[in-house]
């Protein structure tokens, strides 16, 4: 009874992995139908949101009905717990990749991001599919140490959106308010991306050790301190 319960969880660790995989996948994608007006990569993101929510609602019903009726105890439990918390940032991020990939579907054919912002957005795209890699192998290898490297990491995408800001509210900038707001939602999305990442190694933190970093848990709370979204 036992070994079937720990090879449930197994399989659990390895859907949140897969999970993060395709997080990662999705906001690359998204990120090409942005620079690209690529409707065939937007479209699959969109695709791809629907798959993510369907995984999300999976691991949700079978981590409560481990809860339920396995009763789990100790490290058991908090690997329960962990996934419970770590799918529903999944999910997020697959929302927040599915927003930037509408962004680009409703501006088709016209690019609409100017050459001063490109270079900035397409970093931020880059680093947010990184952390959703590391935030895959941190899961895979329940590393407790994974939550202050995605956190180092994820404070060059807090800088990025810094630097984007400034471009948008310098006096030289000439492309208009709708181009500037939707630079600085897309902006948002990538850092936000980040931040669920950075999350879920906090969860695989307490998953290792019942703990959590407090130099991630930090740099979480101070980067969505004045911002909250899906």
């Amino acid at each position: 009874m036992r070994a079937t319960f720990h090879a449930e969880l197994n399989e659990l660790i390895t859907d949140l992995a897969r999970m993060s995989r395709l997080a990662a996948q999705m906001v690359i994608n998204a990120s090409i139908a942005l620079h690209q007006t690529d409707l065939a990569r937007a479209s699959l993101v969109i695709a791809d949101r629907d798959q993510m929510n369907t995984m999300h609602d999976d691991t949700e019903r079978r981590c409560i009905a481990l809860l339920a009726l396995q009763a789990p105890v100790a490290g058991d439990l908090r690997v329960v717990v962990a996934a419970l918390h770590a799918v529903g940032h999944l999910k997020r991020m697959g929302n927040l990749a599915r927003h930037i990939a509408l962004v680009a579907r409703l501006k088709h054919p016209n690019p609409m991001i100017s050459r001063k912002v490109r270079p900035v957005l397409a970093r931020m795209g880059l680093l947010a599919s990184q952390l959703a890699e590391d935030a895959a192998t941190a899961i895979e290898h329940q590393d407790p140490l994974s939550g202050c490297r995605l956190a180092a990491a994820d404070a060059e995408v807090d800088a990025l959106l810094l630097q984007l800001f400034g471009i948008l509210f310098a006096e030289d900038w000439c492309h208009g308010v709708e181009q500037a707001v939707d630079a600085a939602l897309i902006g948002r999305y990538y850092e936000r991306f980040g931040d669920h990442a950075v999350a879920i190694a906090q969860q695989v933190c307490y998953m290792a050790t019942g703990g959590i970093s407090e130099r991630a848990a930090l740099a979480t709370v101070s980067s969505s301190a004045s911002y909250t979204a899906p």
